[in-house]
């Protein structure tokens, strides 16, 4: 109960919640519209993700604020790949939350003489900039994970027992892709935080994909990224050890 009430307190937390039940509602609407006698539970999810979108806008009103912060910061990392990939990332983070928050002004009336279309595709652009950024730092710690991992003892000792059981020609034409496999196994089983953070961002690609027109899918595939994202994010948030850090 004390792990959910410090989650709940945190303005991600909130928002992660929010999301699931966002892209959950996306998800079920798809699910059931070809159903017959449903329609007044479709129309209930789709007020429900109306309000959590509405609700998630209203929660990320500091949030460019925030992520410029988060670039200053990793502006002054060491490693160059971690601080080019960082930044821009967080740079293009905080014009997605501006875009964000001028949509939202627009929904209750703030703003008026604005194009949503066009805002809502600017959005989309830092957003799909921002994750690939992200996953190009996520990519970038596994290689360094299997770096690590290729100088471990036990790991070589795997593979020098794997070379000798495996003498047959056809065998030694795969050796290579066994040992890739296997290294990037344990890679990623020491460091599930690199594979929870680029699970959960290979997912959230779909959506700025989707809405840009350069991958198509529907709004099922739609909500059930987002569905899966967020419970992945929720994760993170509720145990700290699989948040990947820079």
């Amino acid at each position: 109960m004390e792990c959910f009430i410090t989650f709940t307190n945190q303005s991600q937390g909130r928002d992660r919640i929010f999301r699931a039940a966002q892209y959950g509602s996306a998800l079920f609407v798809y699910l059931l519209k070809n159903k017959s006698g449903r329609q007044k539970l479709i129309k209930k999810l789709q007020s429900l993700e109306s309000n959590m979108s509405t609700g998630r806008k209203l929660f990320r009103l500091g949030n460019t604020v925030s992520s410029i912060d988060a670039a200053k910061r990793t502006m002054h990392l060491e490693d160059p790949v971690l601080r080019l990939c960082l930044t821009v990332a967080n740079l293009n983070r905080s014009l997605y939350f501006l875009c964000d928050n001028i949509l939202w002004a627009r929904s209750i009336g703030l703003v008026t003489d604005m194009d949503k279309e066009k805002w809502s595709v600017r959005a989309s652009r830092c957003y799909f900039v921002s994750l690939l950024m992200n996953l190009t730092r996520d990519l970038y710690g596994i290689y360094r994970a299997m770096e690590r991992e290729a100088q471990d003892k036990q790991y070589r000792q795997k593979v020098s027992q794997h070379c000798s059981d495996s003498r047959d020609v056809a065998c030694m034409a795969v050796l290579d892709l066994q040992a890739f496999l296997l290294l990037l196994y344990h890679s990623l089983r020491r460091n599930p935080s690199i594979l929870l953070d680029t699970a959960k961002n290979v997912c959230d690609l779909f959506i700025p994909m989707d809405r840009l027109g350069i991958y198509k899918t529907n709004p099922g595939v739609v909500g059930l990224c987002g569905l899966m994202s967020s419970i992945l994010g929720i994760l993170a948030l509720v145990k700290p050890s699989f948040k990947l850090k820079p």
